[in-house]
């Protein structure tokens, strides 16, 4: 083994620390919290589906909820939200 790294199907061993997973774009802002009227998520305006399943979705469907985030904030009591900034 070259290197003393381990080859399989083109893929490095995961155990070495050259191995990391490919980053996800998000639209996490780490403002966690659910507003229940609305069933979203007052930092990301994700559903909580939405973000319990997002590592699992493929890149269209995160694509697609991307794209609908901006319209989801009037879903939401403005007195809940800060002031509006872009997403994205």
């Amino acid at each position: 083994m070259p290197g003393g790294r381990l080859a399989i199907a083109g893929l490095m061993n995961p155990l070495t620390p050259n191995a990391a997973p490919p980053a996800i774009r998000t639209p996490c802002v780490l403002v966690c919290a659910v507003d229940p009227p609305s069933g979203l998520c007052l930092g990301c305006f994700r559903e909580i589906a939405e973000v319990a399943g997002w590592a699992g979705f493929t890149d269209a469907e995160r694509d697609r909820i991307l794209a609908e985030l901006p319209g989801r904030r009037d879903r939401i009591a403005p007195e809940k939200l800060g002031p509006k900034l872009a997403i994205g």
